[in-house]
């Protein structure tokens, strides 16, 4: 019983082919689609029932049932949810732990502990291409492993409450953002702002506007700041980083020393709206708030946005999270590959955008500024109890630690004060 294995009642691997996109009857969770241990619906491909049924014929993934990515890169390990439905992507494989012998959610947290990590790391080091295979999986070894069902399930239910509050956290986070999305959209897209009824619509080269709006560009709202900084002149110093893995890893800046960031980045001295030029179809718009503990800075990347007199920081921050914003701004990219586009500071600043009156603007910061600042402790809230996590993760699956003497809830109070 020493193996993965031996305590699994099955482990299956994935279709060697693309999903072909479907309606959304259920979700192909692919390796891009792991982060963190938890699945990213965002980054999931719909596929259809037949799609569903055929990738699922061998074994159907059920609530409690692990996928792990063998490749690219290896060793992230998600749980299966109740709902929605899902199927393996590519370069994944289904894992059944057997409850008799392991408990599910243990499991899939001493998968993600270090010793796994490493090993697995190990294995597929030696391949030409990095990778596992499921026979490499199946003879994990996991010996070092608690074998007492109760104290893995103290582990389990331990971890499981710090995720199970990030996870609130990220619920609420969605629908306060959502909240303020909706009122950008009824007032600066529909133009169903307090008081339009009053106001008539002219024609512009955008279409009808209300007669106190202007035809503009998106430097009439926003200005890009590039204050250099080179980080490896301070190598010791650490840096709060903004980059684009921190922003797919949960919207976490790393905290990296100046030694370890060999490139030039831009200097984030206070709150600024991040826009990725690089491949901006993907909604990658990032309201940075600098911590006063250490500097920030950011790849270049991004485009560090900060507004002029004539808008905001909530305004922009809505304005580039836009549909209709984002889609031309994805239109005047370029790029060799669909993979590697990218937005010219100059063109994006040149984008066409209807201008609002200024007391609309600050309108707009007094009705949503509550729910997007709230948001944004939620997310550093999230960032230090994901920290707490990190830190007794490894202590707590490798029996380090007795989760009977943890206060959890004392110390989550502790992280976020």
């Amino acid at each position: 019983m020493n193996t993965l294995g031996a305590i699994s009642v099955a482990i299956v691997d994935c279709e060697h082919k693309t999903a072909p996109v479907g309606e959304g009857y259920a979700w192909s969770v692919g390796t891009k689609a792991m982060k963190n241990g938890q699945i990213v619906f965002d980054a999931c491909k719909p596929v259809s029932i037949e799609t569903y049924e055929e990738w699922t014929r061998r074994m159907r993934p059920q609530q409690g049932d692990l996928i792990l990515a063998r490749e690219a890169p290896v060793g992230q390990v998600v749980r299966v949810p109740q709902e929605p439905r899902v199927c393996l992507g590519q370069r994944t494989v289904l894992i059944r732990p057997n409850p008799a012998v392991v408990e599910p959610r243990f499991l899939h947290y001493w998968l993600l502990g270090p010793a796994a990590q490493q090993v697995m790391t190990s294995i597929a080091a030696g391949a030409t291409v990095p990778h596992l295979n499921v026979a490499d999986i199946r003879a994990l070894d996991i010996s070092e492993m608690p074998r007492s069902l109760t104290q893995q399930a103290f582990v389990a239910e331990t971890l499981g409450s710090i995720d199970d509050l990030i996870e609130n956290n990220r619920r609420r986070v969605e629908v306060l953002e959502e909240m303020a999305r909706a009122i950008y959209r009824e007032w600066f897209v529909y133009f169903r702002y307090p008081g339009h009824e009053d106001v008539p619509l002219v024609d512009s080269p955008l279409g009808p506007i209300p007669e106190s709006w202007v035809q503009g560009v998106l430097g009439d709202l926003a200005e890009i700041d590039r204050k250099n900084i080179q980080p490896s002149k301070s190598p010791e110093e650490l840096f709060d980083h903004y980059s684009i893995p921190a922003f797919d890893n949960g919207q976490r800046p790393a905290v990296d020393v100046g030694a370890t960031i060999k490139s030039g980045k831009y200097l984030l001295s206070s709150q600024a709206v991040l826009v990725s030029k690089l491949n901006p179809r993907i909604d990658r718009v990032w309201f940075a708030d600098p911590s006063e503990e250490r500097r920030s800075v950011c790849s270049t990347e991004f485009l560090v946005l900060r507004p002029t007199a004539r808008s905001s920081l909530d305004h922009l921050y809505l304005l580039s999270r836009d549909a209709v914003f984002r889609n031309q701004l994805t239109a005047l990219s370029g790029g060799t590959s669909g993979s590697h586009q990218r937005a010219k500071p100059k063109d994006f600043l040149n984008l066409p955008v209807q201008v609002p009156p200024t007391d609309l603007v600050r309108d707009l910061d007094d009705a949503v500024g509550d729910q997007l600042r709230c948001a944004r402790l939620l997310r550093c809230q999230s960032e230090q109890v994901a920290c707490l996590r990190d830190l007794l993760l490894p202590k707590l699956v490798t029996g380090q630690i007795d989760v009977s003497h943890l206060d959890i809830d004392a110390l989550t109070e502790a992280a976020t004060a």
